[in-house]
Order: structure tokens, then C-alpha cells, then sequence
């Protein structure tokens, strides 16, 4: 998306990174797709540091989460990691004032792992930046959208509700399921929890990217 729309730079962010693991893949696949792509990879990694705070209510799944789980470890990761930034904090406050204090390039991708539904509200106002500082359209991935037989994630809870809610209260920002993976990947748990923010008011949205998928339909449609 980014190469289509001409962005020389981007941002790619998770909220949650526990030990660090998502971190480390992530910066494997950068170093894979700024291969390919004339796009250079920014990569920032939201977390307390201090494993998951005190929930605030059953809607951020108290009998699923403990308080401190998934506590980082910094003086493990930071040597392992190369190019990726991690930004410690309260998230409502670390969104507030990312964009300001890291000048991010515009966002392009952001992986969701903050388990609970007010942690991953307070998340989701980093859209409220503006427009400049995301792609028109934003692959986003939820990790606690399927789960299992215990956690039984619901639109009443969790990072469901905080999508809902964002949707109730955005009238040209959306976030969608991206309903193409769930086709190409029938039986996979995973295309579930993708979704694409979508800014319909972008300066960007409308700019045509399909040229070389117009090219294989029109073929395609052709009569010989």
C-alpha cells in the first residue's frame, strides 16, 4: 500500500509486547520487505514494562488476565534488538504524545496485543491524530479476537468492544474486517483478527492503486 501511494517511510507499531518475541519477528520481516520495496520500516513497541496493570471492570476480562502477566524483561531484549524503538508508558498518555515526540513516519500497519478492552480503547485514540499520520487505509491485527473455549471473547468485552465502541463514535474513520484473508484462507483462525482502519476523509483515499488489477480483469473479460 505504501509503495502504491508513493510513501517513502512508514511506521509499523505493536501495543503489548510482552517479552519482546512479536518485536523480533517483526523486525525479521522489515528486513525482508525493505528488500522488495523501495520503503524504508520504522518500528516502535508500546508496552508498561511492567507486565498488564489492575483491570478496571469485567469488560477487561479479569477471569482470563492476571494483573503483571507478560512483564518485560529490558535488560534481555534491548540487546536484541536492532532497529526497533520501544515506548514505555501509560498508553493514553504514550498515544497522546507519540507523534509529537518521535516525528513517526506515517503508520502503515499496528498489531494489537494489550488484552483488555480499556488498554486497547485507550489505544485506538493514537487515530485521532490525524490523517497525515496513517495510510488511508492501515492493516491493523487484534490478538484476542477468536480465542478459546476459556477466554470466550464476546462484542461486550475485551478488544471487540473497543472496536465497536470506536466505530460507534467515528463517523469517516472505521475499522473493518478485511473480508478478502477470511476467503483465501477458509478453516484459519488467524485472517479473524485482521482488520483494516479505514479513513474515508484521507487526502489520500481515493488515489487509484488498482492499475495493475485492472490490467489482469480487463484481460481477463477480453473476447477473443
Amino acid at each position: 500500500m505504501a509503495h502504491l501511494l508513493n510513501y517513502k517511510k512508514i511506521s509499523v507499531i505493536e501495543f503489548g509486547c510482552a517479552g519482546g518475541r512479536g518485536l523480533l519477528a517483526a523486525e525479521m520481516h522489515i528486513n525482508e520487505i525493505t528488500k522488495i520495496f523501495d520503503v524504508s520500516i520504522e518500528l516502535y513497541g508500546f508496552d508498561t514494562g511492567t507486565g498488564l496493570p489492575d483491570p478496571r471492570d469485567y469488560r477487561d476480562l479479569p477471569y482470563y488476565y492476571e494483573p503483571g502477566s507478560f512483564k518485560m524483561d529490558h535488560n534481555i531484549l534491548q540487546p536484541k534488538l536492532k532497529t526497533a524503538k520501544l515506548v514505555f508508558g501509560d498508553v493514553k498518555e504514550t498515544c497522546r504524545t507519540f507523534f509529537e515526540k518521535h516525528d513517526a513516519a506515517p503508520v502503515g500497519c499496528i498489531f494489537h496485543d494489550l488484552d483488555f478492552y480499556s488498554s486497547t480503547r485507550d489505544a485506538l485514540t493514537l487515530f485521532d491524530a490525524g490523517g497525515d499520520h496513517f495510510l488511508p487505509r492501515t492493516f491493523v491485527y487484534f490478538d484476542d479476537i477468536t480465542g478459546d473455549e476459556i477466554s470466550l471473547f464476546n462484542e461486550f468485552t475485551g478488544e471487540r468492544l473497543a472496536i465497536a465502541e470506536f466505530n460507534e463514535q467515528h463517523k469517516t474513520q472505521k475499522i473493518a474486517k478485511n473480508h478478502y484473508l477470511t476467503y483465501k484462507y477458509p478453516g484459519s483462525a488467524w485472517p479473524n483478527d485482521i482488520f483494516i482502519y479505514h479513513d474515508f476523509l484521507h487526502s489520500k483515499y481515493n488515489d487509484f492503486v488498482a492499475d495493475d488489477m485492472r490490467k489482469t480483469i480487463e484481460d481477463w473479460v477480453r473476447v477473443r
